[in-house]
């Protein structure tokens, strides 16, 4: 094979002719640097070289290079790159304003430029591109699907019956963090990066708890000590118990420093617990001052504030330590042993149109009283309410009327117990067609009576 040489001559004409090309770009930046029409050596907008351009030439060329010319490629922990170019995400870019500024300043400063002097600007642009295409191509990614260790914090072993809780190490592996890594992105492609280390950008998950975590050390002891805890829930005279080895199942090892528990089988319990010991909106056996029995049903009873009540137990748990507790409830009745509406009641018969209230037991007051219109379609419904609150000096007011009232006991909507001084005569058949419109109207003297002796909640008990 011939050899190629160089001459003299000929490497004496290269030496030439690079000594003329650097002149004649130093010369070309030395124009820039004197030409207050252009930007000087150097400037760079939105991460992109501009030197020498007018405002109106780098607004297109800055456009163009998004159109045409851009390509990121990103580094992974392992050296391996992804590039990505305008074309793989429809990439394009407005230079919305801000050059001629940057120029002005350029010329206010006396137009410096060389290594010493930051001649890099940031102007606002409108960059637009396929987000799904560019989240399919970070998807494939190498560090996304190759040789993939996921990191993880070292937590506590899930339950496995006969088995104790246990500390398991953290992973220090090289998983991405895809929030970070998709933030970072389009960080790049926004300001016109051209490379994109993703760990110098902290795009990597880091073990946040490890093993010698002090936290995690207790929390381990606390879960082992579940096991033989045990929690008492205490329903007036009767109780539910719930056994640490139920506990223990529930245990799903920890997340961060906290126990993590089966919510659903938390949440199973308490409305166990609801659907036996709640009285509200159920039948309740009444016996009435007659002596007969009649069922009432109506809102008034027990009702527990499930929700509450879940998030007590699941910080009760991760106590670790056994305990006796009351539920907290929504709605409370009188009394947790036999009849929920306890011995202090009102008595409405609305067959026999009289009232009775009763007090620890005893009759106290009795009166006739005029309920609902019946002819009218306005019959006082039966149930068991608890009594809102009670008013002097009240105007009751519908569609055709405004009257005052001096005592007023609302229980069931806008049906109440009150005064009606505008009536003679109470009890017998009136309210068959000349009754109220559904409240209980009393006479004056008793309902005085009444109001002293009644409050919030005191059971309303209302039947045929």
């Amino acid at each position: 094979m011939a050899k190629k040489f160089l001459t003299k001559s000929v490497i004496l004409l290269m030496t030439t002719a690079m000594c003329m090309a650097g002149n004649i770009a130093a010369y070309a930046d030395t124009q820039a640097d004197e030409n207050p029409a252009v930007y000087v050596t150097g400037t760079t907008i939105n991460g992109i070289n501009v030197t020498g351009k007018t405002p109106e030439e780098a607004k297109g060329y800055m456009e163009s290079y998004y159109a045409g010319s851009f390509e990121l490629t990103i580094i992974d922990s392992s050296g391996r790159e992804t590039k990505i170019s305008n074309s793989d995400i429809q990439l394009s870019a407005t230079v919305n304003g801000g050059l001629s500024e940057v120029l002005a300043q350029e010329n206010q400063n006396g137009r410096a430029s060389g290594p010493s002097v930051d001649n890099s600007y940031t102007v606002d642009m409108t960059v637009s591109y396929d987000e799904n295409a560019l989240s399919q191509k970070l998807e494939s990614m190498p560090c996304m699907t190759t040789g993939v260790i996921q990191t993880a914090d070292a937590h506590i072993s899930a339950w496995a019956e006969g088995q104790p809780f246990t500390i398991v190490p953290e992973v220090a592996g090289n998983s991405i963090n895809k929030e970070a890594m998709t933030a970072a992105v389009k960080n790049a492609v926004e300001t016109g990066q051209r490379t994109l280390n993703l760990y110098d950008a902290d795009c990597y998950e880091k073990v946040q708890i490890r093993s010698d975590n002090q936290e995690l050390a207790r929390l381990c002891e606390n879960m082992n000590k579940c096991v033989n805890m045990s929690i008492t829930y205490a329903f007036g005279d009767q109780s539910e118990v719930l056994q640490g080895n139920v506990i223990a199942s529930w245990i799903q090892g920890s997340q961060g420093t906290e126990i993590n528990i089966n919510r659903d089988e938390a949440a199973a319990f308490v409305k166990g617990l609801a659907d036996k010991y709640n009285t509200a909106g159920r039948e309740h056996v009444f016996k009435t001052t007659s002596g007969k029995e009649v069922t009432v049903t109506g809102p008034y009873g027990w009702k527990l504030d499930e929700a509450g009540e879940i998030e007590a137990l699941i910080g009760m748990i991760r106590t670790g330590e056994s305990q006796t507790r009351e539920p907290s409830y929504a709605q409370q009745a009188a009394s947790r042993s036999g009849n929920d509406y306890g011995n202090t009641y009102v008595e409405i018969d609305l067959g026999q149109q009289h009232m009775y209230l009763y007090e620890n037991g005893a009759m106290i007051l009795d009166a006739p009283f005029v309920s609902g219109n019946v002819s009218k379609g306005w019959t006082t419904p039966p149930g068991i309410f608890g009594l809102y609150y009670k008013q002097r000096d009240k105007i009751l007011r519908g569609e055709d009327y405004a009257t005052p009232v001096d005592y007023w006991m609302p229980f069931n909507g806008g049906i109440g117990l009150h005064d009606a001084n505008w009536r003679s005569t109470f009890g017998g058949t009136i309210y068959q067609k000349s009754g109220s419109h559904g409240c209980i109207n009393l006479p004056p003297a008793k309902a005085a009576v009444l109001y002293d002796h009644v409050y919030k909640n005191i059971p309303v008990i209302c039947y045929n």
